[in-house]
């Protein structure tokens, strides 16, 4: 196992991989911008460095002053959470140049899945089930009417280095197409530095779907179940479960294993998610995420395997903890994303926190490196935490939910806590009932209304 762990990140995903690396005896190393002198997670590591200025460029991602931290330190691994450097092939290059260990994927595999149209390439020769489309980037208008035409309409189309919704255009008809391209192109390359996009068949009441695979790098894998990420907001998720709602014991068994068995063959190794919508009965490879993800704790909450523990022990060499044939689904869970949003507007609202206080009992868990006093900074992600709540069954997950959420105090500065308090009275919601359209649909009801 490694002897010191360098964390490049912030907020609650550096706290969370500072608290394994610690259960696991390993010494830990915080980097942080001057805006974030005063974080938990820099409070609770064992050595912290300043990498630079609040603006991200000039810390959080700047390659060179995380690989000097390292040097300086003495650490032998880097975790880069999520966001920030957590994707980028260049960055686990250098650290492997540098004789650190990039707590990862390797950066072929991680370049592979950034991809959008090699990650489908590789996701349809591997087995797993696709969205009928373009073969590649799309550059002329009229073969892109000419698929469009062949897998009908409505398309849509999505730019190969896409997230987040940028660069994502949805087509009616033929007459819509090619201003659909042209805006696609143009966000894109100015979001991305890369105008090239591809063309998918549309899916009109999907839902998100999504696998956790780990991989020991030496052609074994596992899954750990899926969640159901559908409740979204402008492409982003706001609320996850594990398990879907709308999937059966068969069906989830089934996506699980063709997922474990693919990564097995890429040699995959690490924590890593694949992506579906689900429309009818059918899976449609969306996308693979080569990190860990944000809504990572409800797939812990239902199988009781600490995520961050596997990437350390799979990084180190030390393989996987557990087999397929060990893991047990017990239960439901749920998480809520809450964020330093007003809850109509969903502006930011960066500020300090006068009043914290977290719920507690039997099945809740809170990550979150915040606290009272706690100012939350304007350049970086709005969240707070993340509320994650455990039952034996979905309906004792929703109850315990809402108690949860009414013990939940952020004051100080507006939080979405309003927002998911509605939400889990939603009679839809109660009865899982909803897509990837549904919260949005709600919210432009509600303030029509």
């Amino acid at each position: 196992m490694f002897n010191k762990v360098l964390i490049a990140n912030r907020g609650e995903i550096a706290l969370r991989v500072l608290r394994a690396c610690k259960e696991l005896g390993i010494a830990t190393v915080a980097v942080h911008s001057t805006a974030d002198e005063s974080a938990m997670h820099v409070r609770l590591a064992d050595e912290s460095v300043c990498i630079g200025p609040p603006q991200s460029r000039d810390s959080y991602l700047n390659i060179h002053q995380i690989v000097a931290a390292c040097e300086i330190t003495g650490a032998d691994a880097v975790h880069p959470g999520y966001g920030f450097l957590s994707e980028n092939a260049r960055f686990a290059e250098i650290l492997e140049a540098h004789n650190i260990t990039f707590i990862g994927p390797t950066s072929e595999h991680i370049s592979m899945m950034g991809d959008k149209i090699e990650a489908k390439r590789t996701a349809a020769r591997l087995g797993i089930p696709v969205v009928p489309g373009s073969e590649g980037g799309v550059t002329d208008d009229d073969e892109a009417k000419r698929i469009a035409a062949d897998i009908g309409y409505p398309v849509i189309i999505k730019a190969t280095a896409g997230g987040g919704g940028r660069g994502m255009k949805v087509a009616q008809s033929e007459d819509e197409l090619v201003v659909a391209l042209q805006t696609a192109r143009s966000e894109a390359g100015a979001a991305f530095g890369n105008d090239a996009v591809y063309i998918e068949k549309f899916l009109s009441k999907p839902r998100h779907i999504e696998v956790q695979v780990v991989g020991d790098g030496a052609g074994a894998g596992i899954h750990l179940g899926e969640r159901d990420c559908s409740l979204q907001r402008r492409h982003q998720k706001v609320w996850e479960e594990a398990n879907s709602p709308a999937l059966n014991d068969k069906q989830r068994k089934e996506i699980g294993e063709i997922c474990a068995n693919a990564i097995a063959k890429m040699g995959y190794r690490g924590a890593g998610t694949i992506e579906f919508l689900y429309e009818d009965g059918e899976f449609f490879f969306i996308e693979m995420n080569t990190r860990l993800q944000v809504e990572h704790p409800v797939t812990e909450a239902i199988t009781g395997i600490d995520l961050v523990h596997e990437q350390l022990r799979v990084a180190s060499g030390a393989g996987l903890s557990v087999r397929q044939s060990e893991i047990k689904f017990e239960g439901h869970a749920i998480e809520c994303r809450i964020n330093a949003e007003d809850p109509e507007t969903f502006m930011p609202s960066p500020g300090t926190i006068t009043h914290y206080h977290t719920p507690g009992g039997l099945g809740v868990r809170v990550d979150s490196g915040v606290y009272a006093g706690y100012r939350i900074p304007p350049y970086y992600d709005s969240l707070i935490g993340k509320l994650i709540v455990h039952g034996r069954n979905r309906v004792e997950c929703m109850m315990r939910l809402r108690r949860a959420l009414d013990e939940f105090v952020v004051d100080g500065i507006k939080s979405t806590l309003p927002l998911f308090q509605d939400l889990v009275q939603n009679l839809d919601i109660a009865n899982g009932d909803y897509d990837i359209h549904w919260l949005e649909k709600y919210l432009a009801a509600k303030h029509a209304d």
